[in-house]
Protein backbone atom coordinates (compact mmCIF):
# COMPACT_ATOMS: atom_id res chain seq x y z
CA UNK A 1 0.00 0.00 0.00
CA UNK A 2 2.86 2.36 0.89
CA UNK A 3 4.51 1.66 -2.48
CA UNK A 4 1.24 2.52 -4.26
CA UNK A 5 0.95 5.82 -2.38
CA UNK A 6 4.54 6.77 -3.21
CA UNK A 7 3.94 5.86 -6.86
CA UNK A 8 0.82 8.01 -7.02
CA UNK A 9 2.63 10.93 -5.39
CA UNK A 10 5.52 10.61 -7.88
CA UNK A 11 3.15 10.42 -10.86
CA UNK A 12 1.26 13.52 -9.71
CA UNK A 13 4.52 15.40 -9.22
CA UNK A 14 5.77 14.44 -12.68
CA UNK A 15 2.49 15.27 -14.40
CA UNK A 16 2.68 18.78 -13.00
CA UNK A 17 5.92 19.30 -14.97
CA UNK A 18 4.75 18.12 -18.40
CA UNK A 19 4.48 20.84 -21.03
CA UNK A 20 1.98 20.26 -23.85
CA UNK A 21 2.83 19.57 -27.47
CA UNK A 22 3.12 22.20 -30.19
CA UNK A 23 0.49 22.14 -32.94
CA UNK A 24 1.17 22.52 -36.65
CA UNK A 25 -1.43 24.00 -38.99
CA UNK A 26 -2.84 27.12 -40.60
CA UNK A 27 -3.81 30.00 -38.34
CA UNK A 28 -5.63 33.22 -39.12
CA UNK A 29 -5.06 36.02 -36.61
CA UNK A 30 -8.02 38.40 -37.00
CA UNK A 31 -8.44 42.09 -36.15
CA UNK A 32 -5.00 42.60 -34.63
CA UNK A 33 -2.64 45.54 -34.40
CA UNK A 34 0.31 44.10 -36.29
CA UNK A 35 3.67 45.58 -35.30
CA UNK A 36 5.74 44.75 -38.38
CA UNK A 37 8.91 46.50 -37.02
CA UNK A 38 10.12 47.34 -40.54
CA UNK A 39 6.91 48.74 -42.06
CA UNK A 40 5.15 50.32 -39.14
CA UNK A 41 1.95 49.32 -37.41
CA UNK A 42 -0.90 47.75 -39.41
CA UNK A 43 -4.44 46.98 -38.26
CA UNK A 44 -5.82 43.82 -39.82
CA UNK A 45 -5.29 40.10 -40.19
CA UNK A 46 -2.27 37.82 -40.46
CA UNK A 47 -2.33 34.35 -42.02
CA UNK A 48 0.13 31.63 -41.02
CA UNK A 49 0.44 28.74 -43.45
CA UNK A 50 3.13 26.08 -43.99
CA UNK A 51 5.28 27.66 -41.31
CA UNK A 52 5.39 31.04 -43.03
CA UNK A 53 3.53 34.33 -42.93
CA UNK A 54 1.31 33.75 -45.96
CA UNK A 55 -0.57 37.07 -46.00
CA UNK A 56 -1.14 40.32 -44.11
CA UNK A 57 -4.17 42.47 -44.82
CA UNK A 58 -7.77 43.18 -43.91
CA UNK A 59 -10.77 40.91 -44.28
CA UNK A 60 -8.63 37.83 -44.91
CA UNK A 61 -10.16 34.37 -44.98
CA UNK A 62 -8.60 30.92 -45.26
CA UNK A 63 -10.38 27.59 -45.56
CA UNK A 64 -9.39 25.21 -42.81
CA UNK A 65 -7.37 27.77 -40.88
CA UNK A 66 -7.91 28.10 -37.14
CA UNK A 67 -9.17 31.62 -36.48
CA UNK A 68 -7.91 33.52 -33.45
CA UNK A 69 -9.70 36.73 -32.53
CA UNK A 70 -7.06 39.37 -31.75
CA UNK A 71 -9.39 42.31 -31.23
CA UNK A 72 -7.62 44.72 -28.90
CA UNK A 73 -4.46 42.59 -29.10
CA UNK A 74 -1.03 43.10 -30.67
CA UNK A 75 1.08 40.82 -32.85
CA UNK A 76 4.89 41.14 -32.72
CA UNK A 77 7.74 39.26 -34.39
CA UNK A 78 9.41 36.77 -32.07
CA UNK A 79 12.32 38.20 -30.11
CA UNK A 80 15.87 37.12 -30.91
CA UNK A 81 18.49 36.88 -28.16
CA UNK A 82 22.00 37.39 -29.56
CA UNK A 83 23.84 35.48 -26.85
CA UNK A 84 22.79 32.85 -24.29
CA UNK A 85 23.68 29.50 -22.71
CA UNK A 86 20.10 28.32 -23.13
CA UNK A 87 19.96 24.57 -23.74
CA UNK A 88 23.63 24.17 -22.80
CA UNK A 89 23.39 24.63 -19.02
CA UNK A 90 20.56 23.26 -16.92
CA UNK A 91 21.69 23.79 -13.32
CA UNK A 92 24.69 26.11 -13.06
CA UNK A 93 25.80 24.59 -9.74
CA UNK A 94 25.77 20.99 -11.03
CA UNK A 95 28.65 20.22 -13.39
CA UNK A 96 26.93 17.18 -14.93
CA UNK A 97 24.28 19.49 -16.40
CA UNK A 98 26.77 21.92 -17.95
CA UNK A 99 27.70 21.48 -21.62
CA UNK A 100 28.72 25.02 -22.56
CA UNK A 101 32.39 24.55 -21.65
CA UNK A 102 34.99 21.95 -22.60
CA UNK A 103 38.64 21.58 -21.62
CA UNK A 104 41.34 23.27 -23.67
CA UNK A 105 42.03 26.79 -24.86
CA UNK A 106 41.57 26.64 -28.64
CA UNK A 107 38.63 24.47 -29.77
CA UNK A 108 37.22 25.71 -33.12
CA UNK A 109 36.12 22.16 -33.93
CA UNK A 110 33.51 22.18 -31.15
CA UNK A 111 29.86 22.83 -32.04
CA UNK A 112 27.48 24.24 -29.43
CA UNK A 113 24.56 22.89 -31.49
CA UNK A 114 25.49 19.26 -30.75
CA UNK A 115 25.23 19.94 -27.00
CA UNK A 116 21.85 21.70 -27.01
CA UNK A 117 19.24 19.93 -24.87
CA UNK A 118 15.83 20.32 -26.58
CA UNK A 119 14.14 19.15 -23.36
CA UNK A 120 15.66 21.84 -21.16
CA UNK A 121 13.03 23.13 -18.73
CA UNK A 122 14.32 26.67 -19.34
CA UNK A 123 13.22 26.58 -23.00
CA UNK A 124 9.43 26.64 -22.38
CA UNK A 125 10.00 29.23 -19.64
CA UNK A 126 11.78 31.42 -22.21
CA UNK A 127 9.54 31.08 -25.24
CA UNK A 128 6.28 31.89 -23.42
CA UNK A 129 7.83 35.33 -22.82
CA UNK A 130 7.98 36.00 -26.56
CA UNK A 131 11.61 34.97 -27.11
CA UNK A 132 11.44 32.53 -30.00
CA UNK A 133 15.04 32.35 -31.21
CA UNK A 134 18.42 32.50 -29.44
CA UNK A 135 22.12 32.08 -30.08
CA UNK A 136 23.50 29.23 -27.96
CA UNK A 137 27.12 30.05 -27.12
CA UNK A 138 30.02 27.84 -26.01
CA UNK A 139 32.32 29.20 -23.31
CA UNK A 140 35.86 28.88 -21.98
CA UNK A 141 39.30 29.52 -23.43
CA UNK A 142 40.54 31.69 -26.26
CA UNK A 143 38.42 29.97 -28.95
CA UNK A 144 35.50 28.14 -27.24
CA UNK A 145 33.98 26.85 -30.49
CA UNK A 146 31.00 27.62 -32.74
CA UNK A 147 27.83 29.29 -31.50
CA UNK A 148 24.55 28.38 -33.20
CA UNK A 149 21.17 30.04 -33.69
CA UNK A 150 18.24 27.90 -32.55
CA UNK A 151 14.47 28.18 -32.60
CA UNK A 152 12.92 27.19 -29.28
CA UNK A 153 10.90 24.26 -30.58
CA UNK A 154 11.91 20.81 -31.75
CA UNK A 155 12.87 17.34 -30.55
CA UNK A 156 16.50 17.47 -31.66
CA UNK A 157 19.22 20.12 -32.09
CA UNK A 158 19.03 19.70 -35.87
CA UNK A 159 15.30 20.44 -35.81
CA UNK A 160 15.94 23.54 -33.72
CA UNK A 161 18.82 24.87 -35.85
CA UNK A 162 17.84 28.20 -37.44
CA UNK A 163 20.54 28.57 -40.08
CA UNK A 164 23.40 30.57 -38.54
CA UNK A 165 26.72 29.75 -36.88
CA UNK A 166 29.65 31.86 -35.75
CA UNK A 167 33.02 31.14 -34.19
CA UNK A 168 33.57 32.65 -30.74
CA UNK A 169 36.73 34.33 -29.49
CA UNK A 170 37.46 35.74 -26.04
CA UNK A 171 39.70 38.65 -26.94
CA UNK A 172 42.95 39.03 -24.96
CA UNK A 173 42.72 41.44 -22.07
CA UNK A 174 44.99 42.69 -19.29
CA UNK A 175 41.98 43.41 -17.07
CA UNK A 176 41.55 41.57 -13.78
CA UNK A 177 39.31 38.51 -13.91
CA UNK A 178 37.11 39.61 -11.06
CA UNK A 179 37.81 40.31 -7.41
CA UNK A 180 39.68 37.05 -6.82
CA UNK A 181 42.29 37.79 -9.49
CA UNK A 182 45.40 38.60 -7.41
CA UNK A 183 47.80 38.93 -10.35
CA UNK A 184 49.87 42.08 -10.59
CA UNK A 185 49.28 44.50 -13.46
CA UNK A 186 52.60 43.38 -14.94
CA UNK A 187 51.60 39.71 -14.83
CA UNK A 188 48.24 40.47 -16.42
CA UNK A 189 49.99 42.37 -19.22
CA UNK A 190 52.36 39.47 -19.84
CA UNK A 191 49.41 37.08 -20.03
CA UNK A 192 47.72 39.35 -22.56
CA UNK A 193 50.84 39.50 -24.73
CA UNK A 194 51.17 35.71 -24.58
CA UNK A 195 47.60 35.29 -25.77
CA UNK A 196 48.18 37.71 -28.64
CA UNK A 197 51.13 35.60 -29.74
CA UNK A 198 48.90 32.53 -29.66
CA UNK A 199 46.35 34.26 -31.89
CA UNK A 200 49.02 35.38 -34.37
CA UNK A 201 50.50 31.88 -34.50
CA UNK A 202 47.07 30.31 -34.97
CA UNK A 203 46.22 32.74 -37.77
CA UNK A 204 49.52 32.21 -39.62
CA UNK A 205 49.39 28.42 -39.26
CA UNK A 206 45.80 28.33 -40.50
CA UNK A 207 46.68 30.35 -43.61
CA UNK A 208 49.55 27.95 -44.38
CA UNK A 209 47.38 24.92 -43.69
CA UNK A 210 44.69 26.27 -46.06
CA UNK A 211 47.26 26.81 -48.84
CA UNK A 212 48.58 23.28 -48.50
CA UNK A 213 45.06 21.88 -48.48
CA UNK A 214 44.18 23.82 -51.65
CA UNK A 215 47.34 22.60 -53.37
CA UNK A 216 46.64 19.02 -52.32
CA UNK A 217 43.32 19.17 -54.18
CA UNK A 218 45.23 19.33 -57.47
CA UNK A 219 48.36 17.40 -56.48
CA UNK A 220 47.75 14.10 -54.67
CA UNK A 221 51.47 13.70 -53.89
CA UNK A 222 51.33 16.52 -51.32
CA UNK A 223 51.28 15.12 -47.80
CA UNK A 224 49.22 16.82 -45.08
CA UNK A 225 48.17 15.47 -41.71
CA UNK A 226 44.65 16.13 -40.50
CA UNK A 227 44.51 18.95 -37.95
CA UNK A 228 41.00 19.58 -36.55
CA UNK A 229 42.04 22.87 -34.93
CA UNK A 230 43.39 24.43 -38.13
CA UNK A 231 40.65 22.81 -40.21
CA UNK A 232 38.05 24.46 -37.99
CA UNK A 233 39.72 27.87 -38.30
CA UNK A 234 39.93 27.93 -42.12
CA UNK A 235 36.38 29.32 -42.68
CA UNK A 236 37.09 32.10 -40.17
CA UNK A 237 40.45 33.09 -41.66
CA UNK A 238 38.95 33.02 -45.17
CA UNK A 239 36.03 35.23 -44.08
CA UNK A 240 33.38 32.59 -44.72
CA UNK A 241 32.39 32.18 -41.06
CA UNK A 242 31.75 35.20 -38.79
CA UNK A 243 33.86 35.66 -35.69
CA UNK A 244 32.05 36.78 -32.53
CA UNK A 245 34.70 38.61 -30.53
CA UNK A 246 33.87 38.89 -26.83
CA UNK A 247 35.42 42.14 -25.60
CA UNK A 248 34.32 44.60 -22.93
CA UNK A 249 36.97 47.02 -21.66
CA UNK A 250 37.32 50.18 -23.76
CA UNK A 251 41.08 49.73 -24.29
CA UNK A 252 40.50 46.13 -25.37
CA UNK A 253 37.74 47.21 -27.77
CA UNK A 254 40.15 49.61 -29.50
CA UNK A 255 42.76 46.85 -29.65
CA UNK A 256 40.20 44.47 -31.14
CA UNK A 257 39.25 47.02 -33.81
CA UNK A 258 42.90 47.32 -34.87
CA UNK A 259 43.25 43.54 -35.00
CA UNK A 260 40.06 43.20 -37.07
CA UNK A 261 41.34 45.78 -39.56
CA UNK A 262 44.71 44.02 -39.79
CA UNK A 263 43.29 40.54 -40.37
CA UNK A 264 40.22 41.50 -42.40
CA UNK A 265 38.15 38.99 -40.43
CA UNK A 266 34.35 39.12 -40.69
CA UNK A 267 33.71 40.20 -37.11
CA UNK A 268 30.94 41.04 -34.68
CA UNK A 269 31.78 42.52 -31.28
CA UNK A 270 29.92 40.92 -28.38
CA UNK A 271 29.58 42.04 -24.78
CA UNK A 272 31.04 45.53 -25.35
CA UNK A 273 30.03 46.78 -21.88
CA UNK A 274 32.29 49.84 -22.22
CA UNK A 275 31.30 50.49 -25.82
CA UNK A 276 29.86 53.87 -24.86
CA UNK A 277 33.39 55.09 -24.09
CA UNK A 278 34.66 54.38 -27.63
CA UNK A 279 31.39 54.44 -29.59
CA UNK A 280 32.75 56.75 -32.29
CA UNK A 281 35.64 54.37 -33.01
CA UNK A 282 33.30 51.37 -33.28
CA UNK A 283 31.01 53.33 -35.62
CA UNK A 284 33.93 54.41 -37.79
CA UNK A 285 35.08 50.79 -38.10
CA UNK A 286 31.54 49.76 -39.15
CA UNK A 287 31.62 46.67 -36.93
CA UNK A 288 28.22 45.53 -35.60
CA UNK A 289 27.73 44.94 -31.89
CA UNK A 290 25.68 42.52 -29.79
CA UNK A 291 25.74 44.03 -26.31
CA UNK A 292 24.39 42.91 -22.98
CA UNK A 293 23.33 42.24 -20.41
CA UNK A 294 21.72 45.68 -20.19
CA UNK A 295 20.38 45.05 -16.69
CA UNK A 296 23.71 44.94 -14.93
CA UNK A 297 26.26 46.77 -12.81
CA UNK A 298 28.72 49.45 -14.01
CA UNK A 299 32.16 48.15 -15.00
CA UNK A 300 33.93 50.73 -12.83
CA UNK A 301 33.08 52.07 -9.38
CA UNK A 302 33.46 55.62 -10.67
CA UNK A 303 30.80 55.17 -13.36
CA UNK A 304 27.19 56.29 -13.04
CA UNK A 305 24.76 53.58 -11.98
CA UNK A 306 22.96 53.79 -15.33
CA UNK A 307 25.91 53.25 -17.69
CA UNK A 308 24.92 49.63 -18.44
CA UNK A 309 21.35 50.79 -19.17
CA UNK A 310 22.50 53.64 -21.43
CA UNK A 311 25.33 51.78 -23.18
CA UNK A 312 23.28 50.40 -26.09
CA UNK A 313 21.60 53.75 -26.76
CA UNK A 314 24.85 55.72 -26.66
CA UNK A 315 26.44 53.37 -29.19
CA UNK A 316 23.36 53.47 -31.42
CA UNK A 317 23.34 57.30 -31.37
CA UNK A 318 26.99 57.25 -32.45
CA UNK A 319 26.01 55.22 -35.51
CA UNK A 320 26.84 51.70 -34.32
CA UNK A 321 24.60 48.81 -35.40
CA UNK A 322 23.47 47.45 -32.03
CA UNK A 323 21.62 44.27 -31.06
CA UNK A 324 20.87 43.29 -27.46
CA UNK A 325 21.46 39.99 -25.69
CA UNK A 326 20.65 38.71 -22.21
CA UNK A 327 23.90 36.71 -21.84
CA UNK A 328 21.94 34.41 -19.55
CA UNK A 329 20.60 30.88 -19.19
CA UNK A 330 17.65 30.66 -16.82
CA UNK A 331 16.57 34.27 -17.35
CA UNK A 332 16.74 34.61 -21.12
CA UNK A 333 13.01 35.26 -20.67
CA UNK A 334 14.01 38.73 -19.42
CA UNK A 335 15.33 39.79 -22.85
CA UNK A 336 12.33 42.14 -23.47
CA UNK A 337 13.12 43.94 -20.22
CA UNK A 338 16.78 44.38 -21.16
CA UNK A 339 15.45 46.13 -24.27
CA UNK A 340 12.99 48.05 -22.11
CA UNK A 341 15.77 49.42 -19.92
CA UNK A 342 17.77 50.40 -23.01
CA UNK A 343 14.69 52.15 -24.41
CA UNK A 344 14.09 54.09 -21.19
CA UNK A 345 17.72 55.17 -20.87
CA UNK A 346 18.22 56.81 -24.22
CA UNK A 347 17.86 54.23 -26.98
CA UNK A 348 14.17 54.85 -27.54
CA UNK A 349 11.46 52.22 -27.85
CA UNK A 350 11.62 51.80 -31.65
CA UNK A 351 15.38 51.22 -31.75
CA UNK A 352 15.27 48.98 -28.68
CA UNK A 353 12.57 46.85 -30.28
CA UNK A 354 14.66 46.56 -33.44
CA UNK A 355 17.66 45.56 -31.32
CA UNK A 356 15.91 42.29 -30.38
CA UNK A 357 14.20 41.65 -33.72
CA UNK A 358 15.37 42.87 -37.12
CA UNK A 359 18.87 44.07 -36.15
CA UNK A 360 20.16 40.69 -34.90
CA UNK A 361 18.58 39.12 -37.98
CA UNK A 362 20.50 41.57 -40.18
CA UNK A 363 23.76 40.95 -38.34
CA UNK A 364 23.35 37.23 -39.02
CA UNK A 365 22.28 37.76 -42.64
CA UNK A 366 18.83 36.29 -41.95
CA UNK A 367 16.71 39.42 -42.40
CA UNK A 368 14.87 37.72 -45.29
CA UNK A 369 13.52 35.12 -42.83
CA UNK A 370 13.45 36.57 -39.32
CA UNK A 371 13.08 39.76 -37.33
CA UNK A 372 9.92 41.36 -38.74
CA UNK A 373 6.37 40.55 -39.82
CA UNK A 374 6.38 40.39 -43.61
CA UNK A 375 4.81 38.03 -46.12
CA UNK A 376 7.11 35.10 -46.86
CA UNK A 377 9.04 35.24 -43.60
CA UNK A 378 9.12 32.49 -41.00
CA UNK A 379 6.08 32.58 -38.72
CA UNK A 380 7.99 33.36 -35.53
CA UNK A 381 5.64 35.71 -33.70
CA UNK A 382 3.43 36.21 -30.66
CA UNK A 383 0.14 37.75 -29.57
CA UNK A 384 0.07 40.00 -26.50
CA UNK A 385 -2.21 42.49 -24.76
CA UNK A 386 0.17 45.46 -24.65
CA UNK A 387 3.76 46.62 -25.03
CA UNK A 388 5.98 43.51 -24.60
CA UNK A 389 8.83 45.65 -23.23
CA UNK A 390 6.60 46.34 -20.21
CA UNK A 391 6.49 43.78 -17.39
CA UNK A 392 2.71 44.04 -16.99
CA UNK A 393 2.06 42.84 -20.55
CA UNK A 394 0.78 39.29 -20.95
CA UNK A 395 1.98 37.13 -23.84
CA UNK A 396 -1.10 35.17 -24.88
CA UNK A 397 0.11 32.95 -27.72
CA UNK A 398 3.45 32.19 -29.37
CA UNK A 399 4.16 30.71 -32.81
CA UNK A 400 7.56 29.36 -33.87
CA UNK A 401 8.09 28.28 -37.48
CA UNK A 402 4.30 28.16 -37.74
CA UNK A 403 3.90 25.85 -34.73
CA UNK A 404 1.35 26.93 -32.14
CA UNK A 405 3.36 26.70 -28.92
CA UNK A 406 1.79 25.46 -25.66
CA UNK A 407 1.63 28.43 -23.30
CA UNK A 408 2.74 26.65 -20.17
CA UNK A 409 6.11 26.00 -18.59
CA UNK A 410 7.60 24.69 -15.38
CA UNK A 411 6.88 28.07 -13.81
CA UNK A 412 3.22 28.20 -14.80
CA UNK A 413 2.63 24.54 -13.94
CA UNK A 414 4.11 24.96 -10.47
CA UNK A 415 2.08 28.14 -9.99
CA UNK A 416 -1.14 26.33 -10.91
CA UNK A 417 -0.23 23.32 -8.78
CA UNK A 418 0.31 25.30 -5.60
CA UNK A 419 -2.45 27.83 -6.24
CA UNK A 420 -4.99 25.00 -6.06
CA UNK A 421 -3.17 22.45 -3.91
CA UNK A 422 -4.89 19.61 -2.14
CA UNK A 423 -4.15 18.75 1.52
CA UNK A 424 -0.89 16.82 1.92
CA UNK A 425 -0.84 13.11 2.78
CA UNK A 426 -0.76 12.58 6.54
CA UNK A 427 1.24 9.84 8.25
Amino acid sequence: MLVLVVLLMTTASLSAQVVGKATKGSFLLKNATIETVTKGSVKGDLLIKDGKIADIGSGLSATGAKEIDCTGKFVYPGFIDGGTNLGLIEVSSVSLTQDAREGGDIKPFLEALTAVNPSSVAIPVTRVSGVTTVIAMPEGGLIPGKAALINLVGYSPDEMYAGFKAMRMNFPSSAARGRRDRRSEEDRKKAEEKTFKEITKLWDETKLFAKIKAAKATDASIMQEYNPTLEGMIPVVEGKLPLFIEVNRSADILSALKWIKKTGVKAVLTGVSEGWRVADSIAAAKIPVITGPVIGMPTRQSDRYDRPYANAGLMAKAGVTVAIRSNDTENVRDLPFHAGFAAAYGMGREEALKAITIVPAQIMGLEDRLGSLEVGKDANLFICDGDPLETKTQIEQVFISGWEIPMNSRHSLLYDEFLDRSPGIKN
